[in-house]
């Protein structure tokens, strides 16, 4: 049971044109005189998306044979096979590790306290005397 594409509802799936756009421009070798046309790049998006909706709608059925709640990279690589499309595996499962390697590599957040530039001591410190200090106004009463 594939989920069909309309144009009419507002819930519709999408991607971003400019992103597709960009993506077009990229693979796309631009040739003199030739463009890729807004209507074709809107028939693209609504391909991709049905294509993403078919093979998630598939892994989700396979993680749920599993008794498994999280969709992983082996129930994509098990939809693109049983859905025909075995050539697609391997550059799939290569950019998905492209991408583990990347999360690993970016930059860590940092919180509040890395931000400070001081030390747990000194920040300790200064907590300490905002206690004292609101336990002293809080003592003294209303003024």
């Amino acid at each position: 049971m594939s989920p069909t594409l309309s144009s009419s509802g507002p819930d519709d799936l999408s991607l971003p044109k400019a992103t597709v756009q960009k993506i077009i421009t990229e693979i796309l070798q631009p040739s003199p005189g030739v463009t890729f046309a807004k209507d074709a790049r809107d028939l693209l998006i609504d391909c991709c998306v049905e294509f993403i909706t078919l093979i998630s709608s598939e892994a989700n059925e396979i993680a749920e044979k599993e008794a498994k709640k999280t969709i992983a990279a082996e129930h994509i690589d098990k939809a693109l096979r049983e859905l025909g499309f075995p050539e697609y595996v391997q550059e799939v499962l290569a950019s998905a590790g492209e991408h583990k390697e990347a999360l690993k590599t970016r930059e860590k957040k940092t919180n509040k306290m890395d931000q400070t530039g001081l030390s747990e001591e000194e920040l300790a410190r200064q907590q300490e005397e905002l206690f004292k200090s609101a336990t002293e106004k809080y003592n003294q009463g209303p003024a």
